[in-house]
């Protein structure tokens, strides 16, 4: 999509710290992180929110958990603990509209969340 910021990383035309890559997914350190691991999980394919999900979309949506996990472990946070989340829409707090994950840990996480 152009003019998606997460589009311009997947195409490299932005810079990013890359922690994984595959076919269907990239993962990279937010540039702001809230805690000591903070990292977004995207779809290579631009979906803008979750509210535009369909069925075509279950194996990427299992590729964004799998790779969480696969990050979580080698963050060394899965067995102490982390939170997963995604925003849907502005009032939700999503700023860039291509959904993302973000996986967070490597501190305690207060609830409510905000």
């Amino acid at each position: 999509m152009m003019g998606c910021i997460f589009c311009k990383i997947v195409q490299k035309q932005i810079p990013a710290k890359i922690v994984y890559e595959d076919e269907k997914v990239l993962a990279f350190e937010d540039s702001t992180p809230q805690a000591p691991v903070h990292i977004l999980i995207i779809p290579k394919e631009h979906i803008p929110t979750v509210n535009d999900i369909n069925e075509s979309h279950k194996e990427i949506l299992s590729a964004l958990f799998a790779v969480a996990k696969k990050i979580a472990e080698e963050n060394n946070i899965a067995q102490r603990g982390y939170r997963l989340v995604m925003n849907t829409n502005a009032e939700a707090g999503q700023s860039v509209f291509h959904i993302h994950l973000h996986i967070l840990g490597g501190r305690h996480m207060a609830w409510p969340p905000g």
